[in-house]
């Protein structure tokens, strides 16, 4: 999960490729980067830390021009060492920037093929550098001086041919203009959309439609599975589909956490989608546990609110704010280290023991994870004055790894994998547990658009729509990034700061 944006503006587009980005920051908040480009020559500032740290009024100053890209990143694929920030470069050929959300699940062996038969040097463990310089090398076999749409289109139906996984992309090409594309089953979401100005029209292409609202574009689209688009420096518009074989089959975890609500993925609020969660939640526990003894329903901030206050509406019980957070500490679940995740969570949220005290609490949350966050929640609960504290998730069990672009990925650390709902119960120390079906969540989302007939549902089912994960991908995929790797890898980052800092 990270966010990405692109602008190809008649005026400067620094500070609003910097608004973007602030606003989807709760898409990644390890490291941020804008690139800009005027009269030719790239402009670039990226580095550790939010948007709001890395990018400085001395640095605007230098982010000439008016095109350029930007991202968010929140790292799954790679380390979390600066150099490893996006946007990345090639100056070959007419010199590429890129900015990357998802994960390619055939990298080492395009890694291998780059350095072999395509004679490219990958500088990094980013699998988005990866994708960047197998772009650049379709493009270049056309072999020309300059670059047209054709070369575009014929370059990203290369890019599908040889690339699998998850890639939504937005590219700047310099003297031509961006390039967004997204790959055949539109796992990870990007939409486009416009602005009249009085020097011409702008486009922008984002991660979320919120990022569009924010800076006053109207929205046009989604882009589509397969499809790319171009914004030339003329100010014209190309599309066209370049896969073989495209279809939907996006990311329902999007809609269950990683969106904010107010965005508009695939033609679905994801307002109105978290709603229909909680209605069918709601109703799963009138059918399955109609002697419920609930006093009060209480959201855990932020993402279950919106199911939460729909569940209490159709139980026709109290819904209370009863957790205070803190707004200044990161996403939990996507935290390195099991001990930093639970150190946080105390740090990010606090009880009001009145709504506790002597109360049976249905707690909702937006899915349980590695179940840390749950229990020390639900211990919380406790230390409160709660009389019984039961839990229900707007999600199935999270069972198996996600490999498309979430840090899902040892099936040891997932609290479901090979537990019971029961024993799952238990492992947090809530008095009873309800999880939504995955039926329901599939419908409450397709409500919003009949088109959307598959999902990608990986983590609850360990089916992937990619069709080429086997176990041994995901043990070597767990053993790359599993805590200890991380601790590892974060040891050895540090590590060569000291030594930078004691040269």
């Amino acid at each position: 999960m990270c966010g990405i944006i692109g602008i190809a503006g008649r005026n400067p587009v620094n500070q609003s490729l910097f608004d973007g980005l602030t606003v989807l920051q709760h898409r990644g908040q390890d490291a941020a980067g804008i690139v800009t480009c005027h009269e030719g020559r790239l402009f670039l500032r990226k580095d550790n830390g939010l948007i709001r740290d890395v990018v400085r009024t001395r640095h605007m100053r230098n982010l000439q021009g008016n095109i350029g890209i930007g991202h968010v990143r929140y790292p799954t694929a790679g380390s979390a060492d600066s150099a490893e920030a996006q946007p990345f470069y090639v100056n070959s050929p007419f010199g590429i920037t890129l900015a990357h959300n998802g994960n390619l699940t055939n990298s080492v062996q395009l890694k291998d093929e780059l350095f072999r038969s395509d004679l490219r040097h990958i500088n990094t463990n980013s699998d988005s550098e990866v994708l960047l310089n197998v772009f650049a090398h379709e493009l270049q076999q056309r072999s020309r001086l300059s670059v047209d749409a054709e070369d575009i289109f014929a370059a990203v139906a290369a890019v599908h041919r040889r690339v699998q996984g998850a890639y939504a992309a937005v590219t700047l090409i310099v003297g031509f203009g961006l390039v967004a594309f997204r790959d055949p089953h539109g796992i990870r979401p990007l939409v486009f959309g416009r602005r009249e100005t009085g020097s011409g029209m702008e486009y922008m292409v984002a991660s979320e439609s919120v990022a569009l609202d924010a800076l006053d574009f109207q929205r046009i689209r989604d882009v589509a599975p397969g499809e790319a688009v171009i914004f030339d420096l003329d100010g014209r518009m190309h599309t066209r589909q370049c896969a073989e074989h495209p279809g939907y089959s996006p990311c329902i975890f999007e809609f269950v956490y990683l969106a904010r609500p107010d965005s508009i993925l695939d033609q679905v609020s994801v307002h109105k989608a978290r709603l229909r969660m909680g209605e069918y939640l709601a109703e799963k526990i009138l059918r399955d546990w109609p002697e419920q003894d609930i006093d009060v329903v209480i959201p855990i901030p932020d993402t279950s609110r919106t199911a939460a206050l729909q569940m209490a509406s159709i139980l026709g019980i109290k819904y209370r704010e009863g957790f205070i957070k803190n707004r200044y500490i990161a996403r939990t679940f996507i935290m390195p280290g099991q001990k930093t995740r639970k150190k946080s969570v105390r740090q990010k949220l606090n009880a009001i023991d009145l709504e506790f005290r002597g109360k049976n609490v249905l707690l909702v949350d937006d899915s349980i994870v590695r179940g840390t966050t749950s229990g020390e929640i639900i211990r919380m609960a406790r230390d409160a004055g709660a009389r019984r504290v039961y839990f229900a998730s707007a999600a199935p069990p999270v069972r198996y790894p996600n490999v498309y672009g979430i840090d899902m990925p040892a099936a040891h650390e997932l609290i479901a994998h090979n537990r019971s709902e029961e024993e799952i119960a238990q492992a947090i120390g809530a008095d009873h547990l309800i999880f939504q079906d995955l039926s329901d969540l599939e419908e409450a989302v397709r409500r919003g658009n009949p088109a959307l007939q598959r999902f990608d549902a990986s983590c609850f089912t360990g089916e992937y729509v990619t069709g080429d994960i086997d176990q041994a991908y995901l043990d070597c995929l767990a053993r790359d990034r599993s805590d200890m790797a991380q601790r590892a890898r974060e040891s050895a980052d540090n590590a060569i700061i000291d030594l930078h800092n004691n040269a």
